[in-house]
């Protein structure tokens, strides 16, 4: 089945140059299927470049999806026109009496800074406290896995002494979890951030299970309330060349920063990547929308209810 978005989404035109069915919102009215809502609250920077990898994976199940945009209202985008925004992005004051099947909240490059002084913090915390009562199952990635550990869960954040930035092996811990089905025991994904959240903290708190791990403590996947609530560290929605494309600018803005580890061949950075996250990327984002959302959010989404 296909992603119902707006066929004058930049989006639209790249997934359907990759082959990737969509469905225009006008030809989905006409359906008589009740598609998974879907909010994407993008704050990442590149906003077009971060829908496209998104709806990429959205779109690769077999469950019909309506995706809405949302973005923070209290912040001023620099790097994404006002004319997008305007066009194909809804703010919280627009969405907030509904209720919807699933949200994804995006990273941010703002994991230097603390929480309470991101200028969109407190924006952040209404669209979180608003998510427990209004959403089924919330996926929150990379910095916005560690903003809802901290506002949810008291789970502090830690500087990392040097940008952790590259694609590293994971191993997923041995039970059953139904976010894992058919992962390896052993797989790839990105990483790119300056700070980090400690296992040992994690694992203090009763309501938190970690899903999987990658280095010696490295925390990639954890869960809470039965999934209606998965945090997602590093970014497995990345194309193959975003941590390419975020090394040269890097280093054009003067930063010491490390070559992504295990991303280019012969650590070369004039040679191509090498993709080998794809496959985990499908299959983490088809788990959550098939057994986190599609086979527990309720038929009528307005009886959804707050979280125990």
């Amino acid at each position: 089945m296909p992603i119902n978005i707006s066929s004058k989404l930049p989006a639209a035109r790249t997934l359907a140059q990759e082959g990737i069915f969509t469905m225009p919102l006008e030809r989905a009215t006409q359906q008589d299927i009740r598609p998974l809502r879907i909010v994407i609250l993008n704050i990442m920077p590149t906003k077009e470049q971060t829908e496209t990898q998104l709806m990429r994976l959205l779109a690769n199940s077999p469950l019909q999806v309506e995706v809405v945009l949302l973005h923070p209202a209290t912040h001023i985008s620099k790097n994404t026109p006002i004319e997008h925004l305007n066009a194909f992005y809804k703010t919280f004051d627009d969405i907030k009496d509904e209720k919807y099947d699933g949200l994804i909240i995006t990273g941010a490059p703002v994991e230097q800074i603390p929480f309470e002084k991101v200028t969109y913090w407190q924006e952040m915390t209404q669209i979180m406290d608003w998510s427990r009562k209004n959403v089924y199952s919330t996926m929150y990635i990379c910095w916005a896995a560690q903003a809802g550990l901290y506002y949810h869960y008291g789970i502090e954040k830690y500087p990392c002494e040097q940008k952790l930035s590259g694609i590293y092996l994971h191993k997923r811990t041995p039970n059953n979890w139904p976010l894992l089905r058919g992962f390896d025991d052993e797989f790839w994904a990105p990483h790119s951030r300056h700070s980090y959240v400690k296992k040992s903290d994690i694992q203090e708190n009763p309501a938190l299970e970690i899903l999987c791990e990658f280095e010696d403590d490295g925390v990639y996947l954890v869960s809470a309330k039965r999934g209606r609530q998965i945090f997602v560290t590093g970014h497995p929605e990345y194309d193959a060349n975003t941590l390419k494309t975020e090394y040269v600018r890097d280093i054009a803005r003067g930063l010491d920063v490390p070559v992504p580890v295990h991303y280019f061949p012969d650590n070369d950075p004039s040679k191509p990547p090498v993709v080998r996250w794809r496959g985990h990327a499908n299959l983490l984002f088809n788990n959550w929308l098939n057994y986190y959302v599609y086979q527990e959010t309720p038929y009528d989404v307005k009886s959804i209810k707050n979280e125990e």
